[in-house]
């Protein structure tokens, strides 16, 4: 289970203002998670198992073929960006390394 010292660390990299309180709760909330995750574990066959991507099966859904139409050129896209860099827009850094 991680430690409250890694919990604020990993709050602190995404930039998530918590109060000491809720990383009681998080600890908390992570000890249950890892409980259920040894629970299922134990079923037995649970390897043999596909995992589920969605949780309702779609047989009659049909999608669409992504095409490109109507593309804007690379000038027209980039015009009001505010930081252009190699012909991409360029954003503010958000995540430490």
């Amino acid at each position: 289970m991680p430690t409250k010292e890694q919990l604020k660390e990993y709050a602190g990299k995404l930039m998530f203002d918590m109060k000491e309180e809720e990383y009681d709760t998080l600890q908390k909330e992570f000890d249950v998670i890892l409980k259920q995750m040894e629970f299922i574990e134990k079923i037995e066959g649970i390897e043999k198992v596909k995992p589920m991507t969605f949780p309702i099966e779609i047989g009659h859904a049909h999608f669409r073929k992504d095409e490109q139409k109507n593309t804007l050129a690379t000038n027209d896209a980039l015009k009001n960006a505010a930081m252009v860099e190699q012909n991409q827009v360029r954003v503010p850094k958000v995540v430490e390394e």
